[in-house]
């Protein structure tokens, strides 16, 4: 089979080339998540108001509030794999005491309820909840990319495949001890790739990029040049549509808005090491555990324990297994780590598991990109500020992926 697509403004270009035992082997041993088949999604804003609506949703979160007149009505926020449904339910008959003991136990329920439109945005009336016990599709309740999983997979590992050893061995083992929460993962609860398999298609476009980077004739830092200069364009782009339609007020939140001198800032820290030649080993796999820790600093619907229990097999989980798992959240345990430290500790724990030597200066290396990749202290960087070559570029092509996703 081939694949041929381009990516990052149609500048890089993507081919794959596999025969059919390889795609066969790859993809029994990464099997592709079980997509929903034949099911329409409720979007709500299809709907019209007044229309009566039977479903089954995601709670994400819900609050208890008060009406101006002191009584107590709930604010709930569902989900289903076409987004976000804001809603809420009266006190009708003593509904929210009934109700409440069951938003704390569950997470799905059967939701019968009214449209209703203010100020053109529509959302839900409540008027029963009933909670659903067994076992569901994540994939059917919240949202997830429109990319072909397949292909993602097939990429992803067909970079790794061509790692060296132990390289490769380390990857692809840990990985696959991993792999059903991996390829499932968001990489984020609101900014970007913030859905189901979110993580594997950020991981696979860093991986893109830093091979254009890495692969570039004329060296890595023309080829970083080139890509600033695509987002110059696209940023100049933004600029002058929001000039014409009268929103430069709201420009600060624009796409590339402030980029342009940190890119170049961090080129410059990289052109003093422009002496070095790029370590491909080094980099595409402190790509692939440089965000692997966001399966243990978020939590939803479908995430399993077996990240925690590879991390801390003697350590006692009955509170983890007793949670309540509904939309994409922060995990309260995850958050105190992050993860960044949790990428180190894992790429530490696949070394010790599957007894992989590799000298300690690459280790160390490795480790270094994971724990720079944010680029600078204020945005979660471990450290002050990268100190090799590979530092550098991890953060500058995560930086380019995470906005780039955003122009998408």
């Amino acid at each position: 089979m081939k694949i041929e697509s381009s990516y990052f403004f149609e500048h890089i270009p993507l081919r794959l080339e596999l025969t059919e035992e390889e795609k066969n082997d790859i993809l029994e041993a990464f099997p592709a998540p079980d997509l929903p088949s034949g099911q329409s999604s409720f979007v709500i804003d299809e709907q019209t108001a007044g229309d009566r609506v039977n479903e089954r949703l995601l709670v994400n979160d819900y609050q208890e509030r008060l009406t101006r007149t002191g009584k107590p009505y709930l604010v709930i926020s569902f989900s289903n794999n076409a987004g976000m449904i804001s809603a809420k339910m009266w006190d009708n008959q003593g509904a929210i005491k009934k109700v409440t003991p069951l938003l704390e136990k569950h997470a799905v329920f059967d939701v019968s309820g009214v449209v209703d439109e203010y100020n053109n945005v529509k959302s839900l009336t409540v008027n029963t909840l009933k909670q659903v016990e067994q076992e569901i599709n994540p994939f059917s309740l919240l949202p997830y990319t429109d990319e072909n999983f397949e292909h993602l997979i097939l990429e992803l590992i067909t970079y790794l495949n061509q790692l060296d050893e132990p390289y490769s061995t380390l990857t692809k083992k840990t990985l696959q001890a991993l792999w059903t929460d991996f390829s499932i993962a968001p990489a984020a609860k609101g900014f970007h790739h913030n859905y189901l398999g979110g993580l594997l298609k950020h991981t696979v476009g860093l991986m893109r990029i830093a091979r254009y980077v890495l692969t570039e004739e004329k060296g890595h830092i023309e080829a970083l040049i080139t890509l600033i200069q695509l987002v110059e364009k696209s940023y100049k782009q933004e600029l002058y549509l929001a000039y014409k339609n009268n929103e430069l007020t709201n420009y600060r939140t624009s796409t590339w808005s402030e980029t342009i001198d940190h890119l170049y800032k961090m080129t410059k820290g990289a052109m003093t090491l422009s002496d070095e030649k790029p370590n491909y080993n080094t980099l595409i796999t402190a790509i692939l555990f440089h965000d692997f820790g966001k399966i243990l600093e978020y939590d939803h619907a479908g995430l399993s324990l077996k990240a925690f229990d590879l991390l801390f097999p003697t350590a006692k989980k009955e509170s983890l297994e007793s949670r309540n798992q509904g939309g994409i959240s922060m995990d309260p345990l995850g958050v105190m780590i992050g993860h960044i430290p949790y990428g180190v500790m894992l790429l530490s724990k696949g070394l010790e598991k599957f007894t992989i030597e590799m000298e300690i200066e690459s280790i160390h290396e490795i480790s270094h990109a994971i724990l720079c990749h944010h680029g600078l202290p204020e945005w979660g960087s471990a450290v002050k500020e990268p100190q090799t070559l590979e530092g550098y570029l991890i953060h500058i092509v995560d930086y380019l992926d995470s906005r780039y996703e955003n122009v998408k």
